[in-house]
């Protein structure tokens, strides 16, 4: 993997192709942005903004309270 710092553009572009991949990654339940991002082997900083911009149009939400170690889980919503 490279050390080169992608352009946000290029990172928010790939949501929709990741998505499927996050929805899967929480099939077992809730997880936090790193644990996401270890199952499916991509930088947490990447997923911060996928994670981020499924929140927004409905497709994961937070779990109340944050976990153990201080991070927010994200689970799937249901969806129509």
């Amino acid at each position: 993997m490279s050390t080169q710092s992608r352009e946000v553009r290029e990172i928010v572009r790939e949501e929709p192709v990741m998505r499927g991949r996050i929805l899967e990654a929480l099939q077992d339940g809730p997880r936090t942005v790193p644990e996401i991002a270890s199952a499916i082997g991509c930088p947490t900083h990447e997923v911060l903004f996928w994670v981020m911009g499924m929140r927004r149009y409905g497709w994961l939400r937070e779990v109340k309270g944050p976990a153990e170690d201080g991070y927010f889980r994200y689970q799937a919503e249901e969806r129509a």
